[in-house]
């Protein structure tokens, strides 16, 4: 094949979709990309088996189609080093040589047959189809996927598990220390689920970023295919059954406290230094008007004690947390004020953002409390 772009135009293409390919690839051909010049467009595919990204782009000045697999570092590392200009690359049909032509120069690149690279698995004929916009989407992952876990034994927990009710979608994410529950307003008229697994997950969330409008996403019981303007991510779904998350939430919590989220969360960095290394124990002593922070460590006697103002409403408490749990929960919080909610110090600490005005979506994270000695 042979054809002209903009070398930016490419170079975005080939990062956006490249960053699916795995550094331990099971299979050489995977450390490439399929490259296929069809109908003035040009497709980009990328996959680590698990996940398939596609990328397309229009090109204008077309001489030859055709299809060819090229190495993906050397082709990034290549165009990462040229400014703004017209390229033209040209490949031959029986060496795999992928020449790249520019103004002042040339380059050579080995490439190989596209012939044997990993076809997409079609989803089956019955299967769900749920248009989303790309914010209520973006937000979902976003919000959810740090509190997912790394855990062989439980595969379920690996990824954002996305529940769709026929005038609600909810995402969930949790390592069984925390949990948080994303739910939007969206009328979908169905009732399904499937749990998106993280690599996938993140790439989604980068991807959406930087686009607006609906997103479609189509899934069976194996796969789910997203829609996403000129990309389309084809990933294997995680098999199983997701926990009961609602069952773990409290649903009684008459202790419930207003605090100024980035003074509560700075605080706790502050205190957390001297915090015992194995167990990151931090004790929150919630009294009217304020919360005192307290970290200690026995074994290179080490203290610190800090109290942060407060609105709230119950009884003197004395819970423990894990502070990076504490930290991580704060930061992924958006609102100044965050509302905690407690039954007692050993069921779990509920936090809820605060807004001014009602919201279409709410937020729910969960934390469990450590043993206090």
């Amino acid at each position: 094949m042979k054809f002209t772009l903009s070398s930016s135009a490419l170079l975005s293409l080939l990062s956006t979709t490249g960053k699916i390919i795995s550094s331990k690839n099971t299979l050489p051909i995977l450390d490439y990309f399929l490259l296929e010049l069809k109908d003035g467009e040009l497709r980009a595919t990328a996959s680590d088996l698990e996940t398939t990204f596609v990328g397309s782009i229009k090109v204008e000045s077309v001489e030859k189609e055709g299809l060819i697999a090229a190495p993906a570092k050397l082709m990034l590392d290549s165009l990462k080093e040229f400014s703004e200009q017209p390229i033209t690359i040209e490949t031959n049909d029986s060496t795999w040589e992928i020449r790249i032509t520019w103004k002042t120069g040339e380059a050579t690149i080995p490439g190989t047959s596209g012939q044997s690279y990993p076809a997409v698995q079609p989803l089956a004929d019955e299967h769900n189809t749920l248009t989303l916009d790309a914010d209520v989407l973006e937000s979902g992952i976003g919000k959810t996927i740090f509190a997912t876990a790394d855990d062989e034994l439980r595969p379920v927990m690996n990824g954002v598990f996305i529940n769709i009710e026929p005038e609600k979608v909810t995402f969930v994410a949790t390592d069984a220390h925390k949990l948080v529950r994303y739910s939007a307003d969206v009328e979908s008229g169905q009732t399904a689920s499937f749990i998106l697994p993280k690599k996938p997950a993140n790439l989604l969330k980068a991807t959406l970023a930087r686009e607006s409008g609906n997103i479609t996403a189509e899934f069976d019981t194996k796969n789910v295919v997203f829609h996403i303007g000129s990309y389309t991510m084809v990933c294997r779904l995680i098999e199983g059954n997701y926990p009961n998350y609602n069952a773990v939430i409290p649903a009684a919590n008459p202790n419930r406290v207003l605090v100024d989220r980035v003074e509560l969360l700075n605080g706790i960095k502050r205190v957390a230094v001297c915090s015992n290394q194995a167990t990151n124990l931090i004790r929150l002593e919630i009294k009217p008007n304020h919360i005192d922070l307290l970290a200690q460590d026995l074994d290179f006697s080490v203290s610190a004690r800090e109290s942060v103002s407060a609105s709230y409403e119950g009884g003197d408490i004395t819970i423990g947390f894990k502070s990076t749990f504490l930290v991580e929960i704060l930061a992924n919080t958006e609102t100044p004020t965050v509302a905690v909610e407690l039954a007692d110090s050993t069921r779990a600490g509920v936090f809820k953002p605060v807004y001014d005005d009602r919201q279409a979506n709410d937020t729910l994270m969960l934390l469990m409390p450590m043993m206090i000695s």
